[in-house]
């Protein structure tokens, strides 16, 4: 992996509550100077589609960020940020209805975002509330809703990111790792375990700290 290549699996992230249209400019001019993607709250997407010099690729959030938003508004949420120009959708699960063994219903849920959209959906499974076995359950319905990725975290849990929990995930999906990821030999730990994204507001970090 080059300096390039490497940039460019970092999706360069702005998603907290405070977030301002000057902190996502900000983060846009970032990613596109150092090759990055970014990944931005979605009021801003069409603001941010709109600019010149926006990065090649803009990701966005829905049911951000704990999942418990209706599944019709998911969908719609999916829907508005593709129209805004958004070109991949990082979707987060419902971890209790998960918990509850109702897995059926995280499948649909994730399925009918999926059909929603012709744009990537990674799903967020918010490992750090999750064991093992729900971990497994949580990439599994993402896998048979057609989902493209799995995404570790949303940054509002207590833990984000492990090399354990990516490289789980990886057995079924390409994996998104994110949540604590500050830096250049943190990022290639989340490689060597299998991820092939990395989400994380030290974008910038990271890739200055890529060995000359």
């Amino acid at each position: 992996m080059d300096r390039d290549e490497f940039a460019a699996s970092i999706d360069h992230t702005v998603l907290g509550p405070e977030t301002t249209w000057s902190d996502v400019e900000t983060v846009l001019a970032e990613a596109a100077e150092h090759g990055m993607n970014a990944c931005i709250p979605p009021c801003y997407v069409a603001e941010a589609a709109d600019r010149e010099d926006a990065p090649s690729t803009i990701a966005t959030v829905v049911g951000f960020p704990h999942g418990q938003h209706a599944a019709e508004t998911k969908r719609d949420e999916a829907v508005a940020a593709w129209d805004d120009g958004a070109d991949e959708i990082d979707l987060v699960i419902n971890v209790g209805r998960l918990k509850a063994g109702e897995d059926d219903v995280v499948t649909a849920e994730i399925s009918g975002v999926v059909a929603a959209v012709p744009v990537p959906v990674k799903v967020i499974i918010e490992t750090a509330l999750l064991t093992d076995d729900e971990k497994h359950r949580a990439c599994q319905a993402a896998v048979d809703a057609d989902a493209d990725m799995v995404k570790t975290a949303t940054g509002f849990a207590d833990g984000g990111a492990t090399v354990s929990d990516v490289e789980l995930m990886s057995e079924y999906l390409p994996v998104k790792a994110s949540g604590g990821v500050g830096s250049y030999e943190e990022a290639m730990a989340m490689f060597e375990a299998g991820a092939e994204r990395i989400g994380a507001s030290a974008g910038v970090a990271l890739v200055e700290g890529f060995p000359e």
